[in-house]
């Protein structure tokens, strides 16, 4: 009986090594002829991964770059000035299909965001909250180069051009170039005799909303620019920096001959 009981032992051990041999053991591959259902550039589901930057489309003027065609040919339009979207009711024209639906809200009179401390209305989240930090003073927008802060980031952009000395819009008809693109326009009006700015009182039209502005101190009179020397006020700051000179006896005109 003991006998017996030492061989069962014995072979009950024996079959308890091999299966610890056999669970710690790395399972044999089986060779088959399935393909395997994932590889390096394949996703679980099958589809290709993008790259590591997911920048696969370059813009061949100023070679930013997109993940996806749609938003390079978006981009395109800036430099081709292309504007596909034109609004039916009042004819304006934009390049990016979301100013387009922006643009519309002021006609449907949809989301509408009124600013509480000035009253200003935006049709545009985004744009109204640009312009409440006008309001708080938040200027998150900074240059690295001289330190000015901006409310909003195109400002910015348009900021850095001061220092990159960078001039994208030019006249086609006298080749002159600008820094700002509203400069640009009232340029245009130059050669297109476009006036839009014109004096209620006496009729005279302008180029510049700015010219409007000084032309109406001739109607009301005012006088906003003082020489700080002797309190002598000015409708115009041209006229004021001619009168400084009385004071600083500067000559800067002088005769060649």
């Amino acid at each position: 009986m003991t006998e017996n009981l030492m061989v069962l032992k014995e072979k009950t051990h024996g079959h308890n090594d091999i299966d610890e041999k056999q669970q710690f053991e790395k399972p044999q591959e089986i060779m088959t002829d399935e393909k395997p259902t994932l590889t390096k550039k394949t996703s679980s589901h099958g589809r290709p991964r993008k790259s590591k930057s997911g920048c696969n489309f370059s813009c061949k003027q100023c070679r930013k770059s997109f993940s996806q065609k749609s938003k390079l040919d978006v981009r395109m339009r800036v430099h081709t000035r292309e504007q596909p979207y034109i609004c039916e009711q009042c004819e304006k024209s934009f390049g990016q299909k979301q100013s387009f639906k922006a643009h519309m809200r002021i006609h449907t009179g949809e989301g509408k965001f009124t600013c509480q401390e000035c009253g200003k209305s935006f049709y545009h989240a985004g744009n109204f909250a640009a312009h409440m930090r006008i309001h708080i003073g938040e200027k998150p927008f900074s240059c690295n180069q001289c330190g000015k802060s901006f409310c909003q980031r195109p400002n910015l952009d348009v900021h850095m051009r001061v220092h990159t000395g960078k001039k994208p819009y030019t006249c086609e008809q006298c080749g002159k170039s600008f820094s700002q693109i509203q400069n640009f326009k009232t340029h245009m009006r130059i050669h297109t005799g476009e006036r839009p700015y014109t004096c209620q009182k006496c009729g005279k039209s302008f180029y510049h909303a700015g010219n409007l502005a000084e032309h109406m101190r001739t109607h009301t009179g005012e006088k906003s620019f003082s020489c700080k020397q002797c309190k002598k006020s000015f409708s115009k700051k041209q006229h004021l920096i001619a009168h400084m000179r009385v004071h600083t006896r500067e000559k800067p005109y002088t005769c060649e001959q």
